[in-house]
């Protein structure tokens, strides 16, 4: 194997680890499937270093060539990151030469997501049933079914203006917690708390921490410590959200009902 060969095949390792963190994959399963892929092309002795932000690949055997790939946003998307995996087992199985294995790859990194009006459709069912599940009644369920889908859609609009999810976040909680002290207001809601519970939902970063207690318990340490900072954060700047809105109402109108 020549140079230039294995350096497509540490190419298409890390297109592929890049692929998997950006849509929520764990770091010590990236750091595998990078492994498995060059191992397969006997590749025996790389190296991968993978933290939420950044994935480091090289070949001690190269003369120390490395490749290093920034990773500035991440998603949930559990789809692909099955697509990847599909793709890494059928990489060492079958003889696929690197043009048609970057080939697969870039279909796999260019899938859309489902419509946004699916999307929107479905948050807001989930988070319906949450508030349900929490001991909502009839009318609370319809409520939080509706607020949970004009959040999710204020959510996704200011992610694209801003790369700053904390923003996203408390305003998608603000909004969520006034619209529910509203509707009580107008007698139509009955449960604030299960309201806002359940509209809340969607926006808990429940996959980051289950990733980053996964990444602890692995050994990957500054990986685990990244990752639950990250959902902490999150979840503090749902709570600032909805705690502004409660605190002002409070100051404004003498009570939450």
């Amino acid at each position: 194997m020549t140079e230039n060969e294995k350096k497509a095949i540490l190419r298409i390792a890390l297109y592929a680890g890049e692929i998997m963190l950006k849509n929520g994959a764990e770091t010590y399963r990236t750091e595998d499937t990078i492994n498995i892929i060059c191992k397969s092309r006997q590749l025996k002795h790389v190296n991968s270093f993978v933290t939420p932000t950044g994935i480091f690949v090289s070949d001690d055997r190269l003369d120390g060539i490395s490749f290093i790939k920034r990773i500035t946003s991440r998603t949930i998307n559990l789809s692909k990151i099955s697509k990847v995996n599909n793709f890494a087992r059928e990489f060492v199985e079958v003889e696929m030469c690197p043009k048609e294995a970057l080939v697969e790859l870039r279909r796999i990194d260019k899938e859309g997501k489902y419509k946004r009006s699916s999307r929107t459709f479905f948050t807001g069912l989930a988070s319906a049933f949450f508030a349900l599940l929490f001991g909502a009644g009839p009318s609370d369920f319809v409520i939080a079914f509706l607020i949970s889908m004009i959040a999710i859609t204020i959510n996704l609009k200011i992610e694209k203006l801003s790369s700053t999810g904390f923003l996203a976040n408390a305003t998608s909680g603000a909004l969520i917690s006034f619209l529910a002290l509203f509707s009580k207001a107008i007698g139509i809601g009955n449960s604030i708390d299960m309201i806002i519970v359940g509209s809340i939902m969607p926006l808990v970063p429940g996959v980051a921490l289950t990733n980053g207690l996964r990444d602890f318990i692995s050994g990957d340490l500054i990986a685990g410590v990244t990752r639950v900072a990250e959902a902490i954060l999150i979840a503090v700047s749902i709570a600032v959200g909805v705690g502004t809105v409660l605190k002002l109402w409070i100051h404004l109108f003498g009570g939450v009902f």
